[in-house]
């Protein structure tokens, strides 16, 4: 179920479009360029776009701005098809491309340059930049600029004919190179390209310009608000010109928001590709990376997503949310959906003297949904607790096993540790105790309660298994603050321990099924690795932030 949607100034915005008439259907679109995998920021532009069709009872497109091939794979088409389903939105109609567009834009490329609004230039990318001025210079006209439509249409029908080497020529528009909009200093509009395109091959050794291309897409699609980021709102003049410039069948209109930026995360596609090239990471889906396919291998539910997104808003000035606000969304989702079980990760045998034999005990898989039923977990004389959960010695603030004190096993009975056994190094490697008779879900009857409860799985029936325990991947609040990002990597953000022991109910597990695991925190089956003979478990998030304040 969607998060309640809040009042912003988009949704004011295209509410008096359509009390005034000068909407009729909402149409919106999600634009993305397939060279890499979304993350966290577009999970904002997917439920801005998708929930605006959602709550005007509108369309929302999903379309892919496919004009730079050598960046783009089918890969990552997939990918977003995979994220954009995940979240629980369905785009409108068949899946859309650029490319599907590329004759009309030629068509309309060949209309500007009959209206003297285009011409084809012979500078080299060295001497544009040198031409285009600054911000504080107006810039000068190329030597071409006054071609003929004539000679424009020649050079641009032999561009497309493939005669031209890259990089020799490009088309441009004919607007003023002394605009103190840069945008509008006679842009690109075609490039010569000798690359593969995904979905049209080798037809074309020319591109389109994403300036050029976007909004004539839009204006195809009778999109009626083309809602995009604040760093487009420089363009939007030269998207109106190009929609006021051509004949094109509908005029949509841009509206731009502030990004979702969070702290301890990159958003840039560049620099999470280093992550991935040079192997700090292991993947695109890292649970470690930002992206909204790392969050979902890590056990993020969408819901929270969509929650966390609707909850910071959407506004006009950009800022910087603290991604504690988005781990205590995931926390809120979990504890109330997650089912409960029991996984020691640092095993330390427990031998009760005075028990023998088996039993089956019945714990909830949740302690306050019913609904979720019962599990039955195993009880014998022999079983591994985490080694943090004893100490020969400690004060009365250690509310865990020691010597001489008791302890209650989590819905099984009240024990009493008596002595333990060390190596030769001077390890603990067992620990004897006694058990309190009666105790199961009763106190006990000599009246002295034990000091704490811990978690336990039962020697005879334990399953190993695989955990990998992740932290936040940057050690610094802003990681892009510098050129090398690398050196904010946090070397601790991944631990892998391979023996740790899971109780039985966890081996049939499904992938992306996420439990909390009993005073640890969120764990999920991996997506890919999960095997029910070797069971691997992600860490999703700890029950509390380590962070900074957050208890939830």
């Amino acid at each position: 179920m969607s998060p309640t949607p809040r009042s912003n100034f988009l949704r004011t915005q295209i509410q008096a479009d359509l009390d005034t008439g000068q909407t009729i259907k909402v149409v919106t679109r999600f634009p993305p360029e397939p060279n890499g995998y979304l993350h966290i920021g577009h999970a904002k532009s997917i439920s801005v776009n998708f929930g605006l069709a959602e709550q005007f009872a509108g369309d929302c497109y999903l379309r892919f701005d496919d004009t730079n091939p050598e960046k783009e794979s089918q890969e990552f088409i997939h990918s977003i098809q995979e994220d954009v389903r995940w979240l629980g939105y369905r785009w409108s109609g068949e899946v859309r491309y650029a490319s599907s567009y590329f004759q009309q834009f030629y068509e309309w490329a060949i209309y500007l340059i009959d209206q003297q609004l285009a011409y084809v230039c012979d500078l080299s990318a060295d001497e544009a930049r040198e031409y285009r001025g600054s911000l504080t210079e107006p810039g000068r006209n190329s030597p071409s600029r006054d071609r003929s439509t004539e000679e424009n249409r020649d050079l641009f029908e032999r561009m497309r004919a493939g005669e031209f080497a890259e990089g020799a020529r490009v088309l441009r528009a004919k607007i003023d190179m002394a605009s103190p909009n840069i945008n509008l200093r006679d842009p690109i509009l075609y490039r010569i390209r000798r690359a593969h395109h995904h979905q049209t091959g080798d037809a074309w050794p020319i591109y389109p310009t994403y300036d050029f291309a976007h909004g004539q897409e839009d204006a195809i699609e009778g999109v009626t608000h083309s809602i995009c980021t604040l760093e487009f709102e420089d363009h939007r003049p030269l998207y109106e010109w190009f929609i006021n410039h051509l004949p094109v069948p509908h005029k949509p209109r841009q509206i731009e928001f502030a990004r979702l930026n969070t702290s301890y995360t990159l958003t840039s596609k560049r620099l999470l590709k280093q992550l991935v090239d040079t192997g700090v990471v292991a993947g695109w889906d890292d649970p470690r990376m930002p992206t909204i396919a790392g969050l979902r291998r890590r056990g993020y539910p969408p819901q929270a997503l969509r929650h966390f997104c609707e909850e910071v808003g959407t506004s006009r000035s950009d800022s910087t949310v603290d991604v504690a606000m988005l781990e205590s969304a995931v926390r809120h989702q979990l504890n109330s959906e997650a089912p409960r079980a029991m996984c020691v990760l640092r095993p330390l045998k427990v031998i009760i003297s005075n028990y023998q034999g088996e039993e089956h005990l019945w714990l909830p898989c949740h302690p306050n949904e019913p609904a979720m039923g019962m599990r039955s977990v195993p009880f014998s004389n022999t079983l591994y607790i985490d080694a943090d959960d004893f100490r020969e010695q400690a004060n009365k603030k250690y509310k865990r096993l020691v010597i001489g004190k008791r302890v209650r096993l989590r819905g099984a009975y009240v024990i009493e540790a008596e002595r333990c056994e060390v190596d030769p190094e001077g390890h603990i490697i067992a620990v004897h105790a006694r058990l309190i008779d009666g105790t199961l879900g009763e106190d006990p009857a000599d009246g002295f309660k034990p000091k704490g409860v811990i978690h336990w799985v039962s020697a005879a029936t334990a399953t190993s298994a695989t955990i990998r325990l992740y932290d936040r991947l940057f050690t610094t609040p802003n990681p892009a603050q510098d050129d090398d990002v690398l050196t904010h990597v946090n070397p601790r953000s991944l631990e892998i321990i391979d023996d740790a022991l899971i109780e039985p109910s966890l081996t049939s597990a499904m992938p992306e099924a996420v439990y909390q695991f009993e005073r640890e925190g969120y764990f999920v089956a991996d997506r890919y690795d999960f095997k029910e003979a070797a069971p691997v478990f992600n860490m999703t998030i700890g029950l509390r932030d380590t962070w900074g304040g957050d208890n939830a």
